[in-house]
């Protein structure tokens, strides 16, 4: 019987012998990789921590002792030796186990988190709950060099130092990158940390020498070594932490377990804020992903287990916006771009490539990204921020205060908009939308296919006196979309047969909505299908097409609660129009991890979920009665 499958609790770690240990290792490794290779998720973060895994919880008591990974992706380790084993081959599956720690899935997880840089503020509140409280227990806080760069990190660190008596250990997972290389002065000073040998060589060689001396020499080594603060700042700059008032550990080698759990041991001892700073490698034990050059594997698509080399994938939204953006700074000197540690993620490689001295990786840190944009802006050039449209959330005040009240011309492109489905509740993009409709100025557009996604970004750069949006969905887009005729400013994708329904879909749902009015027609049904390209400000086109029809569909793949059909509903009330209205978007919940399809048909934004139930209300109108339940102005 292999071992992993002998471990149900972090308690059968310590009756394991070292080479035991050694052996679970590298069965933990290939499970991952097979996992990974079939069900994809996030590989190289995961190899990167399994020594590092297994001593933190040989050294402490999970779930007594708390263990809260920063952004989460590094927690399959961690839910292989907590009882998840047997359902490990469900991962990032419909009812499966969960690319992320999950309350529901085990009394291991406490944070669900998978956006970066929060997990010390976790733990710094966990912390100070159980010394109120009069808990002996500790907490235990993973975080990469990566999320470090993040200013929240930063906010957390100035308030950790400051509780002398807090048993909170905190793991610096040290691997020098993020998705890609960890960006930024800190960066640069634990590199001095991650690569200057001296103080310890120095140090191991001053005790050798003055220990040999007869009678003086062990009692001058103690008066040295009471002065190694002063030695490591001379030599390594682990000040960084122990000038915030931190005990510091390390750095040592993430990939030696019994040296981490040595020096885990020490820091649980000491019973205040500590530091360990592991050194790691992403991808370690798998050579395919260490030689990755692009992110070390950081979550591949399928791929062959024994070459390393993933299968073939269609061209998806990002890749199309990665030729657009590189095709427009060809054109505009003025064009500079900007990313937080996603370069490869959203696309911008390329034009990294073609244009490096006008693009810029901030680190994780969303919010100095918007804000330096319009330092760029207020400069004279015009910035493109390209983020997840999840990550857009942590920035919201600097585009309303920092963009929008300077008017500062920023098109911000936000790719894996709407459901994104595998990476769960706090990856899906559903919430944009509806937090930048207060902002006053603003513009959004929502592309439906390839040709209008270049027609938007060109239009979108072209704007200096306002922030700008283009959000896309993720995977393939769908083939271009005709339009039949313009309203306005929006496109007019269908119009057939009297004027009953008129149906406004938002982006993605362009293609679902041209699907719905073939089934309507065969009902016999008229149909109009419009586009609104740019969805913020409403245009005053489709105020009128709703008065000329006899029901008002809208269709977003966005939150239901404040989104394109919420204001659209409002401007259309405003202006005294008072067709039945239906509001189609996705309801304001946590979704669960699945593929989009799925999650899509589970919510009814379908072909045949939205004909059916347009077909019913069609049906009542004809029949006089009041639409049940129907969203209708006041």
């Amino acid at each position: 019987m292999a071992i992993l499958e002998s471990i149900t609790c972090p308690q059968d770690l310590r009756a394991l012998s070292d080479d035991q240990l050694e052996t679970l290792a590298a069965e933990i490794r290939d499970v991952l990789i097979t996992t990974v290779a079939t069900n994809t998720g996030h590989l190289g973060p995961n190899l990167g921590v399994v020594e590092l895994t297994l001593a933190i919880h040989r050294v402490f008591d999970s779930p007594r002792d708390r263990v809260v990974f920063d952004t989460g992706h590094q927690a399959y380790v961690h839910k292989l030796v907590t009882g998840r084993n047997a359902t490990f081959g469900t991962l990032r599956k419909e009812g499966g186990v969960s690319g992320y720690p999950s309350q529901a899935e085990s009394d291991h997880d406490i944070v669900e988190n998978s956006h970066a840089s929060t997990s010390l503020s976790y733990a710094d509140g966990i912390a100070k709950a159980y010394a109120i409280r009069g808990e002996d227990r500790h907490v235990v806080a993973v975080i990469g060099d990566g999320a470090l760069t993040g200013g929240m990190a930063w906010e957390a660190l100035n308030n950790i130092a400051i509780n002398p008596r807090s048993r909170l250990v905190i793991v610096v997972n040290d691997n020098g990158r993020s998705y890609t290389p960890t960006i930024g002065g800190l960066a640069n000073a634990l590199t001095g940390l991650r690569t200057n040998p001296r103080y310890e060589h120095v140090l191991d060689m001053v005790k050798k020498r003055l220990n040999a001396v007869p009678g003086v020499g062990p009692a001058a080594y103690d008066a040295l070594h009471a002065m190694k603060k002063g030695l490591k700042d001379a030599l390594a700059p682990q000040g960084l932490f122990e000038d915030l008032g931190l005990k510091y550990v390390g750095p040592v080698d993430g990939h030696d377990r019994a040296a981490m759990e040595h020096v885990l041991a020490q820091a649980k001892r000491f019973n205040g804020p500590v530091i360990v700073h592991a050194l790691t490698r992403k991808g370690y034990g798998y050579d395919p992903a260490e030689q990755h050059e692009a992110d070390q594997f950081h979550a591949p698509g399928p791929f062959d287990v024994q070459t390393g080399a993933e299968k073939p994938k269609g061209r998806i939204w990002t890749d199309h916006f990665s030729e657009a953006i590189v095709e427009i700074g060809e054109r505009r000197p003025d064009i500079v771009a900007i990313t937080a540690a996603m370069m490869h993620p959203v696309g911008l490689d390329k034009f990294q490539a073609r244009f490096p001295e006008r693009t810029f990786d901030v680190g994780i840190a969303e919010q100095h990204a918007a804000t330096s944009a319009a330092g760029l802006a207020i400069g004279g050039l015009h910035p493109v921020v390209a983020v997840y449209a999840t990550f857009l959330n942590r920035a919201f005040d600097q585009v309303l205060m920092d963009c929008a009240l300077h008017k500062c011309g920023v098109t911000f492109v936000l790719d894996r908009a709407g459901v994104t489905g595998d990476d769960g509740a706090s990856h899906n993009g559903m919430w944009d939308m509806s937090i930048l409709q207060v902002v006053p100025g603003l513009r959004l557009a929502a592309p439906r296919d390839v040709a209008t996604l270049r027609e938007v970004l060109d239009e979108a750069v072209e704007v200096d006196d306002a922030p700008t949006v283009v959000r896309f969905p993720k995977g393939p887009p769908p083939e271009d979309i005709p339009a039949v005729g313009k309203a306005g400013g929006a496109d007019v994708l269908v119009r057939n047969g009297t004027k009953d329904v008129l149906v406004v879909a938002v982006g993605s749902m362009a293609s679902v909505a041209v699907d719905v009015a073939d089934r309507l027609v065969a009902q016999g049904i008229g149909v109009t299908v419009v586009d609104p390209r740019w969805v913020m400000p409403v245009d005053p086109a489709l105020v009128d097409l709703a008065r000329e029809h006899q029901l008002v569909v809208s269709v977003e793949d966005n939150g239901r609660i404040g989104g394109c059909g919420s204001v659209l509903l409002q401007t259309l009330n405003d202006a005294g129009v008072h067709t039945p209205f239906r509001l189609h978007g996705i309801p304001q919940e946590f979704l669960d991890h699945a593929k989009r399809p799925a999650i899509l048909e589970r919510i009814g934004l379908t072909p045949q979920a939205l004909a059916l139930g347009i077909v019913e209300d069609m049906t009542a109108l004809s029949e006089g009665r009041t639409l049940v339940d129907a969203d209708r102005q006041p």
